[in-house]
Protein backbone atom coordinates (compact mmCIF):
# COMPACT_ATOMS: atom_id res chain seq x y z
CA UNK A 1 0.00 0.00 0.00
CA UNK A 2 1.54 3.17 -1.07
CA UNK A 3 1.57 5.77 2.46
CA UNK A 4 2.11 9.78 2.62
CA UNK A 5 0.48 12.45 0.43
CA UNK A 6 2.27 15.72 -0.60
CA UNK A 7 -0.43 18.67 -2.35
CA UNK A 8 0.94 20.74 -4.54
CA UNK A 9 -1.33 24.04 -4.54
CA UNK A 10 -3.55 25.86 -1.80
CA UNK A 11 -6.81 27.55 -3.88
CA UNK A 12 -10.03 26.36 -3.45
CA UNK A 13 -9.74 22.87 -4.67
CA UNK A 14 -6.26 22.27 -2.38
CA UNK A 15 -8.56 23.36 0.50
CA UNK A 16 -11.13 20.47 -0.64
CA UNK A 17 -8.33 17.98 -1.39
CA UNK A 18 -6.58 18.52 2.12
CA UNK A 19 -10.09 18.32 4.25
CA UNK A 20 -10.74 15.07 2.18
CA UNK A 21 -6.97 13.81 2.46
CA UNK A 22 -7.57 14.41 6.32
CA UNK A 23 -10.70 12.55 6.84
CA UNK A 24 -8.76 9.43 5.15
CA UNK A 25 -5.54 9.93 6.47
CA UNK A 26 -6.07 6.16 8.27
CA UNK A 27 -5.01 5.04 4.78
CA UNK A 28 -3.02 7.75 2.74
CA UNK A 29 -1.03 8.52 5.57
CA UNK A 30 1.26 11.60 6.32
CA UNK A 31 -0.32 14.49 4.82
CA UNK A 32 1.90 17.39 3.77
CA UNK A 33 1.01 20.86 1.49
CA UNK A 34 2.69 23.01 -0.09
CA UNK A 35 2.61 26.13 -1.92
CA UNK A 36 4.64 29.37 -3.24
CA UNK A 37 2.66 31.29 -0.40
CA UNK A 38 3.13 29.29 2.96
CA UNK A 39 0.51 30.93 4.83
CA UNK A 40 -2.48 29.64 2.50
CA UNK A 41 -1.00 26.60 3.38
CA UNK A 42 -1.32 27.27 7.17
CA UNK A 43 -4.99 28.43 6.57
CA UNK A 44 -6.11 25.64 5.02
CA UNK A 45 -4.37 23.20 8.07
CA UNK A 46 -6.09 25.34 10.63
CA UNK A 47 -9.52 24.73 8.94
CA UNK A 48 -8.97 21.17 9.14
CA UNK A 49 -8.22 21.78 12.77
CA UNK A 50 -11.19 23.93 13.26
CA UNK A 51 -13.48 21.37 11.87
CA UNK A 52 -11.99 18.48 13.26
CA UNK A 53 -11.50 16.42 10.30
CA UNK A 54 -8.65 14.32 11.07
CA UNK A 55 -10.05 10.40 10.66
CA UNK A 56 -7.20 9.51 13.06
CA UNK A 57 -4.12 11.53 15.00
CA UNK A 58 -1.65 11.68 12.11
CA UNK A 59 0.95 14.41 10.46
CA UNK A 60 0.22 17.35 8.38
CA UNK A 61 2.75 19.65 7.91
CA UNK A 62 2.86 22.52 5.67
CA UNK A 63 5.82 23.85 3.03
CA UNK A 64 6.96 26.64 0.74
CA UNK A 65 7.70 25.38 -2.53
CA UNK A 66 8.12 27.17 -6.49
CA UNK A 67 6.35 23.88 -8.28
CA UNK A 68 7.94 25.01 -11.34
CA UNK A 69 11.34 24.40 -9.56
CA UNK A 70 11.59 20.51 -11.03
CA UNK A 71 14.67 19.84 -8.31
CA UNK A 72 13.05 21.52 -5.38
CA UNK A 73 9.41 19.70 -5.94
CA UNK A 74 11.66 16.18 -6.20
CA UNK A 75 13.59 17.36 -2.99
CA UNK A 76 10.47 17.98 -1.13
CA UNK A 77 8.68 14.60 -2.20
CA UNK A 78 11.69 12.78 -1.07
CA UNK A 79 11.95 15.00 1.59
CA UNK A 80 8.17 14.21 2.94
CA UNK A 81 8.78 10.46 1.31
CA UNK A 82 5.68 11.20 -0.50
CA UNK A 83 4.39 8.54 -2.75
CA UNK A 84 1.45 10.36 -4.00
CA UNK A 85 1.47 13.76 -5.16
CA UNK A 86 -1.95 15.31 -5.75
CA UNK A 87 -1.31 18.71 -8.08
CA UNK A 88 -3.79 21.09 -7.59
CA UNK A 89 -2.08 24.02 -8.08
CA UNK A 90 -1.83 26.09 -11.36
CA UNK A 91 -2.30 23.71 -15.03
CA UNK A 92 0.85 26.00 -15.86
CA UNK A 93 3.02 23.79 -13.06
CA UNK A 94 1.91 20.14 -14.55
CA UNK A 95 4.86 18.98 -16.54
CA UNK A 96 7.44 20.61 -13.87
CA UNK A 97 5.59 18.22 -11.57
CA UNK A 98 5.06 15.44 -13.73
CA UNK A 99 8.83 15.50 -14.07
CA UNK A 100 9.54 15.56 -10.39
CA UNK A 101 7.34 12.60 -9.68
CA UNK A 102 9.28 10.79 -12.29
CA UNK A 103 12.62 11.61 -10.48
CA UNK A 104 11.24 10.65 -7.24
CA UNK A 105 9.21 7.77 -7.92
CA UNK A 106 5.60 9.30 -7.14
CA UNK A 107 2.27 8.33 -8.15
CA UNK A 108 1.02 11.81 -9.97
CA UNK A 109 -2.38 13.11 -9.77
CA UNK A 110 -3.72 16.25 -11.59
CA UNK A 111 -7.27 17.69 -12.33
CA UNK A 112 -6.84 19.63 -15.73
CA UNK A 113 -5.04 19.09 -18.88
CA UNK A 114 -1.23 21.09 -19.06
CA UNK A 115 -1.41 24.44 -20.25
CA UNK A 116 1.46 26.60 -21.97
CA UNK A 117 1.41 30.26 -20.66
CA UNK A 118 1.92 31.56 -24.03
CA UNK A 119 -0.53 29.52 -26.09
CA UNK A 120 -4.11 28.98 -25.98
CA UNK A 121 -6.48 26.39 -27.69
CA UNK A 122 -3.54 24.24 -29.00
CA UNK A 123 -4.49 21.67 -32.04
CA UNK A 124 -6.51 18.67 -30.35
CA UNK A 125 -6.16 16.54 -29.12
CA UNK A 126 -4.63 18.15 -26.05
CA UNK A 127 -3.22 15.67 -24.55
CA UNK A 128 -1.17 15.02 -27.60
CA UNK A 129 0.44 18.20 -26.69
CA UNK A 130 2.08 17.45 -23.33
CA UNK A 131 0.94 14.75 -21.79
CA UNK A 132 0.81 11.60 -23.80
CA UNK A 133 4.42 12.25 -25.19
CA UNK A 134 5.43 11.61 -21.85
CA UNK A 135 3.75 7.89 -21.07
CA UNK A 136 6.44 6.11 -22.05
CA UNK A 137 8.33 8.14 -19.18
CA UNK A 138 5.93 6.91 -16.28
CA UNK A 139 5.89 3.34 -17.22
CA UNK A 140 9.28 3.04 -17.63
CA UNK A 141 9.84 4.31 -14.01
CA UNK A 142 6.43 2.55 -12.92
CA UNK A 143 5.17 5.42 -11.87
CA UNK A 144 1.18 5.91 -12.30
CA UNK A 145 -0.03 9.19 -13.72
CA UNK A 146 -3.74 10.02 -13.70
CA UNK A 147 -4.83 12.77 -15.43
CA UNK A 148 -7.80 14.69 -15.43
CA UNK A 149 -9.21 13.69 -12.17
CA UNK A 150 -11.45 16.58 -10.83
CA UNK A 151 -15.32 16.37 -12.01
CA UNK A 152 -14.97 17.46 -15.54
CA UNK A 153 -12.70 15.89 -16.53
CA UNK A 154 -12.90 13.00 -14.12
CA UNK A 155 -16.23 12.03 -12.97
CA UNK A 156 -17.28 12.42 -15.96
CA UNK A 157 -14.76 9.99 -18.46
CA UNK A 158 -15.54 7.45 -15.38
CA UNK A 159 -19.76 8.30 -16.42
CA UNK A 160 -18.77 7.65 -19.83
CA UNK A 161 -16.90 4.07 -18.95
CA UNK A 162 -19.80 3.22 -17.17
CA UNK A 163 -22.32 3.93 -19.73
CA UNK A 164 -19.82 1.58 -22.25
CA UNK A 165 -19.71 -1.40 -19.63
CA UNK A 166 -22.57 -1.50 -18.22
CA UNK A 167 -25.59 0.10 -20.37
CA UNK A 168 -24.81 0.24 -24.29
CA UNK A 169 -23.26 -1.80 -26.85
CA UNK A 170 -22.57 0.48 -28.81
CA UNK A 171 -22.62 4.58 -27.90
CA UNK A 172 -23.50 7.06 -30.59
CA UNK A 173 -23.63 10.50 -28.74
CA UNK A 174 -22.31 11.79 -25.42
CA UNK A 175 -23.36 15.69 -24.25
CA UNK A 176 -21.49 16.28 -20.89
CA UNK A 177 -23.35 19.50 -19.72
CA UNK A 178 -22.14 21.34 -16.67
CA UNK A 179 -24.43 23.71 -15.13
CA UNK A 180 -24.45 26.03 -11.90
CA UNK A 181 -27.19 27.31 -10.61
CA UNK A 182 -25.63 29.10 -8.01
CA UNK A 183 -25.44 32.32 -6.77
CA UNK A 184 -22.33 34.11 -4.46
CA UNK A 185 -23.75 37.84 -4.49
CA UNK A 186 -20.87 39.23 -6.35
CA UNK A 187 -21.52 41.39 -9.00
CA UNK A 188 -19.50 39.41 -11.25
CA UNK A 189 -16.37 36.69 -10.17
CA UNK A 190 -15.02 33.63 -11.83
CA UNK A 191 -16.15 29.88 -10.08
CA UNK A 192 -12.03 28.94 -10.27
CA UNK A 193 -8.93 30.46 -11.48
CA UNK A 194 -10.20 33.55 -13.69
CA UNK A 195 -6.63 33.10 -15.93
CA UNK A 196 -7.64 29.60 -16.59
CA UNK A 197 -11.15 30.34 -16.97
CA UNK A 198 -11.64 32.95 -19.46
CA UNK A 199 -8.72 31.13 -21.20
CA UNK A 200 -10.56 28.14 -22.01
CA UNK A 201 -13.34 30.32 -24.01
CA UNK A 202 -10.65 32.17 -26.06
CA UNK A 203 -10.33 30.12 -28.74
CA UNK A 204 -11.80 27.81 -30.60
CA UNK A 205 -14.26 25.88 -29.66
CA UNK A 206 -13.70 22.20 -30.65
CA UNK A 207 -16.13 19.20 -29.90
CA UNK A 208 -15.66 15.86 -32.25
CA UNK A 209 -18.31 15.29 -34.31
CA UNK A 210 -18.84 12.38 -36.65
CA UNK A 211 -15.62 11.62 -35.68
CA UNK A 212 -13.67 14.80 -37.02
CA UNK A 213 -12.58 17.87 -35.15
CA UNK A 214 -15.52 20.13 -35.46
CA UNK A 215 -14.42 24.20 -34.92
CA UNK A 216 -16.76 26.84 -34.10
CA UNK A 217 -17.17 30.26 -32.17
CA UNK A 218 -17.58 30.61 -28.25
CA UNK A 219 -21.43 30.84 -27.51
CA UNK A 220 -22.37 30.26 -31.72
CA UNK A 221 -24.26 27.55 -30.51
CA UNK A 222 -26.73 27.11 -27.92
CA UNK A 223 -29.00 24.57 -26.23
CA UNK A 224 -31.62 24.19 -23.46
CA UNK A 225 -31.60 21.26 -21.39
CA UNK A 226 -34.49 19.93 -19.03
CA UNK A 227 -32.29 18.61 -16.09
CA UNK A 228 -32.80 17.35 -12.52
CA UNK A 229 -33.17 19.55 -9.93
CA UNK A 230 -32.09 22.72 -11.58
CA UNK A 231 -34.66 22.86 -14.15
CA UNK A 232 -35.04 24.02 -17.66
CA UNK A 233 -31.04 26.07 -18.31
CA UNK A 234 -29.16 27.63 -21.56
CA UNK A 235 -25.98 26.22 -21.96
CA UNK A 236 -23.27 27.02 -24.72
CA UNK A 237 -21.45 24.45 -26.63
CA UNK A 238 -17.22 24.55 -25.93
CA UNK A 239 -14.26 22.98 -25.88
CA UNK A 240 -13.28 21.13 -22.56
CA UNK A 241 -10.31 18.87 -21.82
CA UNK A 242 -12.42 15.45 -21.41
CA UNK A 243 -13.54 16.33 -25.06
CA UNK A 244 -9.58 15.12 -26.16
CA UNK A 245 -9.21 12.30 -24.49
CA UNK A 246 -12.99 10.52 -24.76
CA UNK A 247 -12.56 10.97 -28.45
CA UNK A 248 -9.36 8.95 -29.08
CA UNK A 249 -10.22 6.07 -25.99
CA UNK A 250 -14.00 5.21 -26.62
CA UNK A 251 -15.15 4.53 -29.86
CA UNK A 252 -17.88 7.32 -29.79
CA UNK A 253 -18.62 9.27 -33.37
CA UNK A 254 -19.88 12.21 -31.21
CA UNK A 255 -18.88 14.29 -28.22
CA UNK A 256 -19.84 17.68 -27.25
CA UNK A 257 -19.16 19.63 -24.08
CA UNK A 258 -21.74 21.90 -22.59
CA UNK A 259 -21.55 24.89 -19.72
CA UNK A 260 -24.39 26.86 -18.88
CA UNK A 261 -23.57 30.85 -18.55
CA UNK A 262 -25.38 33.90 -17.30
CA UNK A 263 -26.32 36.72 -19.43
CA UNK A 264 -24.20 38.97 -17.09
CA UNK A 265 -20.75 36.56 -17.56
CA UNK A 266 -21.29 36.44 -21.49
CA UNK A 267 -21.19 40.42 -21.86
CA UNK A 268 -18.58 40.91 -19.63
CA UNK A 269 -16.38 38.16 -21.42
CA UNK A 270 -17.54 39.85 -24.91
CA UNK A 271 -16.64 43.53 -23.33
CA UNK A 272 -13.03 42.26 -22.27
CA UNK A 273 -12.50 39.96 -25.26
CA UNK A 274 -13.18 42.65 -27.62
CA UNK A 275 -11.03 45.31 -25.80
CA UNK A 276 -8.03 42.85 -26.10
CA UNK A 277 -7.95 42.36 -22.22
CA UNK A 278 -8.01 38.76 -22.04
CA UNK A 279 -5.24 38.49 -24.09
CA UNK A 280 -2.03 36.32 -23.08
CA UNK A 281 0.68 38.47 -25.13
CA UNK A 282 2.42 40.60 -23.33
CA UNK A 283 1.59 44.32 -23.51
CA UNK A 284 3.23 47.77 -22.73
CA UNK A 285 1.47 50.73 -20.95
CA UNK A 286 2.24 54.25 -21.82
CA UNK A 287 4.94 54.56 -18.52
CA UNK A 288 6.56 51.48 -20.55
CA UNK A 289 5.64 48.48 -17.94
CA UNK A 290 5.08 45.67 -19.66
CA UNK A 291 2.07 43.74 -18.18
CA UNK A 292 -0.20 40.76 -19.40
CA UNK A 293 -3.72 41.75 -19.29
CA UNK A 294 -5.48 38.47 -18.67
CA UNK A 295 -3.20 38.55 -15.79
CA UNK A 296 -4.39 42.34 -14.79
CA UNK A 297 -8.22 41.15 -15.02
CA UNK A 298 -7.15 38.62 -13.00
CA UNK A 299 -5.16 40.63 -10.15
CA UNK A 300 -8.26 42.90 -9.62
CA UNK A 301 -11.29 40.45 -10.02
CA UNK A 302 -12.27 38.40 -6.87
CA UNK A 303 -10.03 35.20 -5.36
CA UNK A 304 -12.70 31.88 -6.13
CA UNK A 305 -12.11 30.84 -2.72
CA UNK A 306 -13.68 33.63 -1.57
CA UNK A 307 -16.91 33.34 -2.72
CA UNK A 308 -17.66 30.20 -0.69
CA UNK A 309 -19.15 31.63 2.33
CA UNK A 310 -22.38 33.54 0.97
CA UNK A 311 -22.20 30.80 -1.67
CA UNK A 312 -26.06 29.26 -2.17
CA UNK A 313 -27.58 26.67 -5.14
CA UNK A 314 -26.64 23.76 -7.08
CA UNK A 315 -24.49 22.74 -9.48
CA UNK A 316 -25.56 19.40 -12.04
CA UNK A 317 -23.33 18.09 -13.92
CA UNK A 318 -23.40 14.87 -16.01
CA UNK A 319 -23.47 13.11 -19.57
CA UNK A 320 -25.99 12.73 -21.57
CA UNK A 321 -25.64 9.09 -23.42
CA UNK A 322 -27.67 7.57 -26.36
CA UNK A 323 -27.00 4.74 -28.18
CA UNK A 324 -28.38 1.32 -28.37
CA UNK A 325 -28.60 -2.30 -25.88
CA UNK A 326 -29.89 -5.47 -27.27
CA UNK A 327 -30.67 -3.53 -31.20
CA UNK A 328 -32.78 -1.14 -29.62
CA UNK A 329 -32.30 2.83 -28.71
CA UNK A 330 -31.41 3.67 -25.03
CA UNK A 331 -30.81 7.36 -23.52
CA UNK A 332 -29.80 7.63 -19.94
CA UNK A 333 -28.33 10.45 -18.18
CA UNK A 334 -25.67 9.82 -15.60
CA UNK A 335 -25.09 12.89 -13.60
CA UNK A 336 -24.41 14.02 -9.61
CA UNK A 337 -26.07 17.24 -7.86
CA UNK A 338 -23.83 19.65 -5.48
CA UNK A 339 -24.78 22.01 -2.66
CA UNK A 340 -22.89 24.85 -2.58
CA UNK A 341 -23.76 25.35 1.21
CA UNK A 342 -23.52 22.01 2.29
CA UNK A 343 -19.91 22.12 0.81
CA UNK A 344 -18.92 24.94 2.31
CA UNK A 345 -20.29 23.64 5.81
CA UNK A 346 -18.17 20.59 5.48
CA UNK A 347 -14.61 22.07 4.25
CA UNK A 348 -14.91 26.02 3.57
CA UNK A 349 -15.06 25.61 0.11
CA UNK A 350 -17.64 26.27 -2.53
CA UNK A 351 -19.44 23.67 -4.27
CA UNK A 352 -16.97 24.01 -7.78
CA UNK A 353 -13.87 23.33 -5.82
CA UNK A 354 -15.67 20.54 -3.72
CA UNK A 355 -16.92 18.47 -7.13
CA UNK A 356 -12.98 19.05 -8.42
CA UNK A 357 -11.70 17.88 -5.17
CA UNK A 358 -12.84 15.15 -3.65
CA UNK A 359 -12.58 12.97 -7.12
CA UNK A 360 -8.50 13.20 -7.24
CA UNK A 361 -8.74 12.13 -3.32
CA UNK A 362 -10.98 9.08 -4.47
CA UNK A 363 -7.92 8.81 -7.01
CA UNK A 364 -5.49 8.50 -4.81
CA UNK A 365 -7.08 6.00 -2.38
CA UNK A 366 -7.72 3.62 -5.08
CA UNK A 367 -3.51 4.17 -5.62
CA UNK A 368 -2.90 3.69 -2.34
CA UNK A 369 -4.67 0.52 -2.21
CA UNK A 370 -3.33 -1.06 -5.43
CA UNK A 371 -6.55 -0.92 -7.35
CA UNK A 372 -5.59 1.99 -9.50
CA UNK A 373 -2.09 1.75 -9.35
CA UNK A 374 -1.22 0.86 -12.68
CA UNK A 375 2.40 1.74 -13.34
CA UNK A 376 1.91 4.48 -16.24
CA UNK A 377 0.20 7.37 -17.71
CA UNK A 378 -3.75 6.79 -17.99
CA UNK A 379 -7.14 8.68 -18.45
CA UNK A 380 -9.94 8.12 -15.76
CA UNK A 381 -12.07 6.06 -19.00
CA UNK A 382 -8.83 3.86 -18.69
CA UNK A 383 -9.72 2.71 -15.35
CA UNK A 384 -12.29 0.95 -13.59
CA UNK A 385 -15.33 2.99 -12.86
CA UNK A 386 -17.12 0.89 -10.09
CA UNK A 387 -14.44 1.27 -7.40
CA UNK A 388 -13.99 4.91 -7.86
CA UNK A 389 -17.69 5.82 -8.17
CA UNK A 390 -18.20 3.61 -5.05
CA UNK A 391 -15.70 5.26 -3.13
CA UNK A 392 -17.57 9.19 -4.40
CA UNK A 393 -20.87 7.66 -3.06
CA UNK A 394 -19.51 7.48 0.10
CA UNK A 395 -17.04 10.82 0.06
CA UNK A 396 -20.51 13.57 -0.93
CA UNK A 397 -20.47 12.98 -4.35
CA UNK A 398 -23.20 10.35 -4.68
CA UNK A 399 -24.01 9.39 -8.95
CA UNK A 400 -27.59 9.19 -9.84
CA UNK A 401 -28.50 7.65 -13.33
CA UNK A 402 -31.81 9.13 -15.20
CA UNK A 403 -33.43 7.19 -18.18
CA UNK A 404 -37.18 8.26 -19.07
CA UNK A 405 -39.37 8.98 -16.36
CA UNK A 406 -36.88 6.76 -14.06
CA UNK A 407 -34.35 8.59 -11.94
CA UNK A 408 -32.58 6.99 -9.06
CA UNK A 409 -29.12 6.78 -7.38
CA UNK A 410 -26.43 4.15 -8.46
CA UNK A 411 -24.88 2.09 -5.92
CA UNK A 412 -22.03 0.29 -6.28
CA UNK A 413 -19.94 -2.85 -4.73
Amino acid sequence: MKKNILIIGAGGVAQVVAHKCAQNNDILGDLHIASRTEAKCKAILASIKEKNAFKIKGVFKTHTLDAMNVAATTALIRKTKAQIVLNVGSAFLNMAVLSACIEAKAAYIDTAIHEDPFQVCEPPPWYSNYEWPRREECKKASITAVLGIGFDPGVVNAYAALARDDYFDCIDEIDIIDVNTGSHGRWFATNFDPEINFREFTGQVLSWQNRQWTANQMFEIRKDWDLPVVGTRTTYMTGHDEIHSLSQNLDVPNIRFWMGFGKRYINVFTVLNNLGLLSEKPVKTAEGLEVIPLKVVKAVLPNPASLAPDYIGNTCIGDLIKGRKNSKPREVFIYNIADHGEAYAETGAQGISYTAGVPAVAAALLIAKGEWDVKTMVNVEELPPHPFLALLNRMGLPTRIREGKNDKPLTFF
